[in-house]
């Protein structure tokens, strides 16, 4: 489908063979005597009339769905993307292993050895199962009703910035596409995402867009399977700030869908601090988790980064008396 064409009209329901039902038609159907129910007591009896009708699929279990929405996700699976718990490093968000971190300053090893360039980086969930099907609806299936839930938890991880942010104005800068990726696209998902957070954040009076400030000059390599040298080189001139004096001096929230490596952010952040922007945070929706020590690969460049993040914090244990 054509660009313009997904702007210009709404996705409102989804067919079980995945052909999406435009705006316009869906309105015929719910204008008929069978849906009108749904406004009132018959609202269940609307939603039966729609499963025979209209079947559709949850897309993350292939469950059958009962209720009209404009998302093709079943409650169950919307109500298992859960929030990250405890036990990650306050710097940067990554998952903390050694109990001798998770009792003294909760830094991963990583944000020991080296301070992030951003002040503080944080996530709603991690980066596996129903959320990140729901990330990549909103991406490569251009389902767009997925941007306003991926706000609300969006919404949801920058509340817990709140105590630390300044009390004045705050600059939000979605990490942008290459403009080639966005003409293929049709939109950014960092944007619609953080669109759709200022809208139902508590601190939305504060928060102002500013989309236009930070470009992408180049399309980048995929980051996969690149090491932490090799990531770093492959974004090493790849943003710019198009108009420094918007956030020179300011406080500067960078917001994307998805936190991997850190090195799409670093170098945002910082490009943003050279042209005279003030602290830097970092909002996402999901972020990837390292997994349990035994699970990463021996020999691996991951588990050799873990296993010296867990070497490091051993002399911790001896400042902790554990």
């Amino acid at each position: 489908m054509a660009a313009g064409q997904a702007a210009a009209q709404t996705e409102a329901v989804f067919s079980s063979s995945e052909d999406r039902i435009r705006a316009r038609k869906a309105q015929s159907v719910v204008a008929s005597p069978f849906l009108a129910f749904a406004r009132g007591a018959g609202s269940q009896i609307a939603g039966s009339l729609f499963a025979v009708l209209l079947p559709c699929d949850c897309r993350i279990c292939g469950e059958p769905l009962v209720r009209i929405s404009r998302l093709p996700i079943c409650q169950e699976c919307l109500d298992d993307m859960l929030p990250i718990d405890e036990g990650v490093c306050r710097l940067c968000g990554e998952r903390l292993f050694s109990p001798y971190a998770l009792a003294g300053e909760r830094r991963c090893g990583m944000c020991r050895r080296t301070e992030p360039v951003f002040a503080r980086a944080v996530a709603y969930g991690s980066y596996e199962g129903g959320l990140r099907e729901l990330i990549h609806l909103l991406k490569y299936g251009g389902v767009r009703p997925a941007a306003n839930l991926l706000g609300r938890m969006l919404a949801e991880a920058v509340a817990t910035l709140e105590p630390d942010l300044p009390r004045g104005p705050l600059a939000i800068i979605p990490v942008p596409l290459h403009s080639a990726k966005l003409r293929q696209r049709g939109f950014n998902q960092a944007e619609l995402i953080a669109r759709a957070a200022i809208k139902v954040s508590v601190m939305r009076d504060r928060l102002r867009l500013c989309a236009g400030v930070l470009e992408r000059k180049r399309e980048t390599a995929s980051q996969i399977g690149l090491t932490s040298h090799q990531r770093r080189a492959n974004l090493r001139g790849a943003f710019a700030v198009l108009e420094p004096d918007i956030i020179k001096g300011c406080e500067v929230l960078l917001v994307d869908d998805v936190y991997t490596t850190g090195a799409t952010v670093s170098e945002c952040a910082r490009v943003l601090r050279r042209a005279g922007a003030g602290r830097v945070w970092v909002a996402t929706v999901a972020r990837t988790l390292k997994v349990a020590a035994q699970q990463v690969e021996i020999g691996s460049d991951q588990g050799n980064e873990l296993a010296q993040e867990i070497a490091s914090e051993a002399p911790l244990a001896k400042a902790v008396g554990m």
